[in-house]
């Protein structure tokens, strides 16, 4: 399986996404908006799910839960209405991704280091660096 079309499918999905949250109406609740978003979602996992699962029980998978699928969800509903806010407030959709992913890449940088023991490297360290001088030719 080749390493490219996992982030293929990342990227391309994530401009739809900052497409469609910039693109929410600015009289519509961003919470009602996640209803049907998540609706949506849930619908489409499930179907994926029988589809790529010919044999798959739903609800034998269920019994393997732990919190991760919890707390993600309500991640995601943070991620997804902090955007639309961001937005219906007036970040530029041309920004408002790259400032977050650079912060991001500054505090997982530290998450990787210290909850799984990753090598916090000179080579990364300076990438993180570069995002973050990148903000301030971004802000100008």
């Amino acid at each position: 399986m080749s390493y490219i079309w996992p982030i293929a499918l990342v990227v391309v999905s994530n401009v739809v996404y900052q497409i469609c949250a910039k693109s929410v109406p600015e009289d519509l609740d961003p919470l009602a908006s996640m209803t049907v978003t998540y609706l949506v979602g849930a619908v489409c996992s499930g179907a994926l799910f029988f589809l790529l699962n010919r044999q798959g029980n739903l609800l034998e998978e269920y019994g393997r839960l732990n919190m991760a699928p919890v707390l993600l969800g309500i991640s995601v509903v943070g991620l997804e209405v902090g955007f639309i806010y961001a937005y219906k407030i007036g970040w530029p959709v041309s920004t408002a991704s790259i400032v977050q992913s650079a912060f991001l890449s500054l505090a997982l940088l530290v998450v990787g280091g210290v909850l799984y023991h990753e090598a916090v490297t000179v080579s990364k360290a300076a990438g993180v660096a570069l995002c973050l001088v990148g903000l301030y030719f971004i802000s100008r």
